[in-house]
């Protein structure tokens, strides 16, 4: 690899950048030669070596000092504009975009706007039931004397709920391996913050949640990133056996029960196996649970991952952000005593308590909780449903499988067809998606695109609806204005 000069800064000459820059890792992307410069140059601005504000030296001189094209720079460019690491100034030149500066809820924050179709999050309406819950914790809170409200594990009755929650799907637990946090991203940033330090890596399933790829890189680790194949769930576990064999990683962060995105369910004999071989490695595996209840087609729920293995292999976040509603911030850490009290630790240092209006809240949807995922799992079903038979009828050629539960549908696009593209031209529509690559490290899954069905059968209509009329008329693949860095919100659902 080229040697990395300690920080390029404001001006930085094509020589000092061509210098940093390796090459024969640009050379080995596969898919083109821009791609993999783009790949090198967001590589130097994560690490920072390119300083945040540098201004990025002129495409024709860069290209002249790295022998290659011009087109080739400036579709590198192009590339850090659309994914917000970078912004065009006209007659200044292309400049680093500051992490600071980003938005990183832009995109719920717009959504919100009339005639502006979010699809960037896939975030569900408030459950019916919520309001009465309310309620019923409204008056719960005024019998308790109201004391001084800080509870750091969690309120007790809300803790024993969640163990019996666990209990009953096959996962004895008691409420001493429960922590309350204030949802699930919130657990697992704690999780992240108490296990991974600079350089240490992660095993991450591949497309995976965006959040758990930013938290890995936030605290200094590096994400391992390993296929799944809902048609080969087998080889996934041979992967990841590899994995942790090559890569010493100190946690894996799955989603088996309907992942984000790709909505993939990991069969129970694969993890049986894929508990054990972790387990194996001394590999603690993070389960991310925030889809688990939202099944929508099949028998009952297969065993939670870790069942056959000790507790101190296994450490679950979940939340009911999804079957009940995002604003309702509780969401809860599962882990052996020992884990937990780490995790708890790391947890006090920036949170003193969570609502404890939430979490009467949640005790008593907790007592109806057949109900709650019934309601969310009928509205759910007509959504996908719409978005099947949208899909399908209108956008010719866009594959996917049809999910058994989630949130969305990962649709693989047909040739000729980028997500980025797609996305960048449906906003000038008022539609707002997240790209592709949004779900994978690097620059993958440009030719994917998530569709959240959590919106209503009409909206998704309309959404789709617009897509096609895109792809219709055939999407502008060529340079275009810079996107602004919350067209992309780092922080999604």
């Amino acid at each position: 690899m080229a040697s990395t000069p300690a920080r390029l800064r404001d001006g930085l000459s094509a020589r000092a950048l061509a210098a940093a820059i390796d090459m024969t890792a640009v050379a080995r992307d596969s898919r083109s030669l821009y791609l993999g410069l783009a790949q090198e140059l967001h590589r130097l601005v994560e690490e920072g070596a390119v300083a945040a504000d540098a201004r990025l030296p002129a495409e024709r001189v860069l290209a002249s000092v790295l022998g290659v094209s011009r087109v080739t720079v400036a579709s590198a460019y192009r590339e850090l504009r659309e994914h917000g690491i970078a912004v065009s100034v006209h007659g200044a030149g292309t400049f680093v975009v500051p992490r600071g500066d980003s938005q990183p809820w832009g995109g719920i924050l717009r959504g919100t706007q009339p005639g502006v179709l979010e699809f960037v999050n896939a975030a569900p309406p408030a459950s019916a039931l919520l309001g009465p819950a309310y309620d019923a914790a409204a008056r719960a809170l005024s019998t308790t004397g109201l004391h001084v409200g800080y509870v750091p594990t969690g309120v007790g009755r809300l803790r024993e709920a969640i163990a019996r929650y666990y209990s009953a799907r096959g996962l004895p637990t008691s409420a001493d391996q429960i922590l309350v946090t204030a949802g699930a991203s919130d657990a697992l940033h704690a999780v992240i913050d108490t296990f991974v330090e600079q350089g240490n890596r992660v095993l991450t399933e591949h497309p995976t949640y965006p959040g758990a790829i930013d938290m890995v890189r936030a605290v200094g680790g590096k994400c391992v990133p390993v296929a799944i194949d809902p048609d080969d769930p087998d080889t996934f576990v041979e992967n990841m056996d590899r994995a942790a064999r090559q890569h010493d990683p100190v946690l894996a962060y799955l989603m088996p029960d309907h992942s984000n995105p790709s909505g993939a369910v990991l069969p129970e004999t694969s993890r049986r196996r894929l508990a054990a071989t972790l387990h194996r490695h001394a590999v603690v595996t993070v389960v991310d649970e925030a889809s688990a209840d939202l099944r929508l087609d099949g028998d009952a729920d297969v065993e939670p991952f870790g069942a056959p293995v000790p507790d101190r292999a296994c450490i679950t976040v979940g939340s009911l952000s999804k079957t009940v509603w995002g604003g309702l911030r509780v969401g809860w850490v599962r882990a052996d005593p020992v884990h937990l009290a780490r995790v708890a630790t790391t947890y006090a240092r920036r949170q003193l308590s969570v609502s404890m209006m939430d979490q009467y809240t949640a005790v008593e949807l907790f007592g109806e909780y057949d109900a709650v995922v019934t309601h969310r799992a009928d509205q759910l079903r007509a959504g996908r449903d719409a978005a099947m038979a949208a899909v399908t009828r209108s956008l010719p050629g866009w594959t996917f499988h049809r999910p058994r539960g989630g949130l969305s549908l990962w649709c693989t696009l047909p040739p000729g067809v980028r997500s980025t593209d797609l996305v960048e031209s449906a906003r000038g529509r008022g539609l707002l998606l997240a790209p592709g690559s949004r779900f994978g490290t690097g620059y993958a899954f440009d030719e994917c695109q998530r569709i959240p069905f959590s919106r209503s059968p009409e909206e998704i209509e309309d959404a789709v609806a617009v897509l096609a009329e895109l792809v219709g008329a055939g999407v502008d693949a060529g340079p275009r204005e810079s996107v602004p860095s919350h067209a992309v919100p780092e922080a999604m659902v």
